[in-house]
């Protein structure tokens, strides 16, 4: 748990809720009395990418070759 003044959260909140890690919390006091509680969210964990997870979702109306004729020499 961080213990800040009113005064320095004021200045500073910004930085001081960078800082915070996930579950920490924050307390800012007036006068050595609690007044707020910030507390940090937890981030949820992002699930790896899976190759081939989005297969049979794009569909191909028509063949055009016609666009690809710039890349003739880089396809060989």
């Amino acid at each position: 748990m961080l213990i800040v003044t009113i005064e320095e959260a004021q200045s500073k909140l910004s930085e001081l809720i960078d800082g915070l890690a996930n579950g920490e919390e924050l307390v800012i006091v007036r006068n050595k009395q609690p007044i707020a509680r910030l507390l940090a969210e937890a981030k949820p964990e992002r699930q790896p990418r899976k190759a081939g997870s989005a297969k049979g979702m794009l569909a191909i109306l028509t063949e055009d070759h016609e666009h690809l004729d710039g890349f003739a020499e880089y396809m060989e």
